[in-house]
């Protein structure tokens, strides 16, 4: 009877042992040796893992893989009491890959500011960009915008150019690209005077793109550069933007956001600089 139990209590230990071998998590271990019987499977093993180092090596470009993708954006500020006020900006993106030759995007934006029932921004900017060769790192774009400012009191502003682009870094986390075209612009202001009438110039347009992310793209930056000035009259404009965004679910994440714009022609009664600094959730939609 003892000589059972002890069989027993050791085909039991033997058991549980292989089951705690079976549960343990596998490491991968490329420097493992393999049984010369396997050398035919090692070396399509190993064919097959420098592969997909390859591939995680390669640059992938921001907006990969091909198709169509669009994501949508909203986040505001309001408050009520001794001054009420008002902000809402909502922002899209659109991206659509025809093929590793053309790509066309488009990045729409309207914001809407109220203070004491007074209407002081209503800003909508409409753009549609193609290019060209897009996959490859030297590509070429053309564009073309219209916007509407009450804080500029512009009525309508229209812009069309074609230049080339660059990307310096293009990987999964981190995207990097300059961009240099000529530009003609048209801006219809809504008042006009002696000092300050309606412009028509010729730009040299330079803009330094990039966007970066982390922790599986919980926590994104990014920042967007435009220095414009003109060729054919002293006219200079440029603006810039830096965001950081923090995902708190799929759909919603915290955002903060400087904006500065800057022009030295502008309208009569209105400021050469513009800043803006906002925080608040975002609505999320891919």
């Amino acid at each position: 009877m003892t000589y059972f139990k002890i069989s027993l209590l050791f085909c039991l230990f033997l058991s549980l042992n292989g089951i705690c071998q079976t549960v343990k998590p596998t490491q991968s271990d490329t420097l493992k040796a393999v049984a010369p019987a396997d050398s035919a499977a090692a070396a399509d093993s190993t064919a097959r893992l420098k592969k997909e180092e390859a591939a995680k090596a390669a640059p992938v470009a921001a907006s990969d893989p091909r198709g169509f993708h669009y994501k949508i954006t909203a986040d505001g500020t309001v408050t009520a009491g001794n001054v009420n006020r008002a902000l809402i900006q909502v922002g899209g993106s659109f991206d659509w890959a025809v093929s590793k030759i053309f790509r066309f995007a488009s990045s729409p934006t309207f914001a809407y500011g109220q203070q004491n029932q007074q209407l002081n921004e209503r800003e909508f900017l409409a753009d549609f960009r193609a290019s060209y060769l897009h996959e490859r790192r030297f590509y070429y774009l053309g564009f073309g915008a219209t916007e509407i400012s009450n804080l500029r009191k512009i009525r309508n502003r229209l812009t069309g150019g074609a230049g080339v682009g660059y990307k310096i870094i293009s990987q999964k986390n981190a995207y990097l690209s300059v961009t240099n075209v000529l530009l003609y612009e048209y801006t219809d202001f809504l008042t006009n005077t002696a000092e300050v009438q309606d412009v028509n110039v010729l730009r040299n347009s330079t803009r330094v793109f990039g966007e970066y992310q982390w922790d599986d793209g919980r926590y994104s930056v990014n920042h967007t550069v435009f220095l414009q000035p003109a060729l054919n009259q002293p006219n200079l404009r440029w603006n810039g933007s830096v965001s950081f965004q923090m995902r708190l679910t799929a759909l919603i994440s915290v955002r903060t956001t400087v904006q500065n714009s800057y022009e030295s022609v502008v309208a009569v009664g209105r400021k050469n600089n513009d800043f803006r600094w906002t925080t608040g959730l975002v609505l999320e939609v891919k």
